[in-house]
């Protein structure tokens, strides 16, 4: 348990952290924050433009004596921040990483009753962010605040389907070379079309199976290193939304391309799912 601190409240732009209840509020509109991610902000707000470092913020979340991966604890509260606050880590409005050393709050923070903290606008520094999620590739992509609430356990079932699925299609595949290359025998370079087919499901076994391990034995990082995957498997899973024209000799080419019409959004939706933390723990209920 952790002392009580002082009845007071802290604002920075249109968001108030209410100490006492323990509550974040946009607009007077409260924003759901876990225990721990609240208590890091707090400590953040207590000291605005000045250097958290990632030990002193673990002293205060985990009592001394306990074992905990503290480095991916602090930077997954520091996610769940930012998901509240709609931060971004490369373009950071309220909280800025510095690589290697830690954490600052830097927006102008009023301590109500009190004269603002003022805050002077930090120096430019450049340094590669190694520690949170890359940036989205896209502003049309989602950002974390705007997902859905959803139970967790349907967010990683989903996402596990989906990984599923494509080994279905990968192994399917290989196991029919001879019907796929009937297939290909229409096309201009049937060879070629031949090679890229095996050599992406021979390379993209294993990455399924890696992400599958990942998320069942929740691997430190997890969703930084599953977000920055993303990126690169994104042109494999448009590529392989044209499995379904590998069943041609099943199905019509109608029903063919309304299934690859579906699996274009099925990479997005893996994103999606990875932010709504289909591969972290079960989240502690609120009691």
């Amino acid at each position: 348990m952790t002392e009580p601190r002082t009845a007071v409240r802290y604002r920075f732009g249109v968001f108030e952290a209410d100490v006492s209840t323990g509550e974040l509020r946009r607009q007077g509109i409260r924003v759901k924050v876990n225990v721990q991610p609240f208590q890091v902000l707090l400590l953040l707000l207590e000291r605005p433009g000045e250097v958290l470092t990632r030990e002193e913020i673990s002293r205060v979340l985990w009592p001394e004596g306990t074992f905990v991966d503290y480095e991916h604890g602090v930077n997954s509260a520091v996610n769940r921040i930012r998901e509240a606050l709609g931060d971004k880590a490369r373009n950071p409005r309220f909280i800025e990483t510095l690589a290697r050393r830690g954490y600052r709050f830097v927006a102008p923070v009023q301590r109500v009753g009190d004269d603002p903290i003022a805050v002077a606008p930090p120096p430019v520094i450049v340094e590669e962010q190694l520690d949170e999620e890359p940036e989205e590739l896209s502003p049309y992509l989602a950002a974390p605040h705007e997902l859905p609430k959803t139970p967790w356990r349907t967010v990683r079932t989903l996402y596990l389907l989906l990984q599923l699925m494509y080994v279905g299609f990968y192994v399917g595949a290989l196991a029919n070379l001879a019907e796929i290359g009937d297939l290909f025998s229409a096309l201009s370079r049937p060879a070629e079309a031949m090679v890229v087919l095996v050599v992406t499901a021979a390379l993209l076994i294993p990455v399924r199976a890696f992400i599958v391990c990942a998320v069942l034995l929740h691997a430190p990082g997890v969703r930084r290193k599953l977000l920055k995957l993303w990126a690169y498997v994104l042109p494999f899973d448009v590529l392989w939304s044209l499995a379904p024209f590998l069943l041609l000799h099943h199905m019509n080419f109608g029903l063919a391309l309304a299934c690859t019409a579906l699996l274009v959004y099925s990479p997005f939706a893996q994103r999606s799912l990875v932010l709504m933390g289909a591969g972290e723990r079960e989240p502690e209920t609120q009691g």
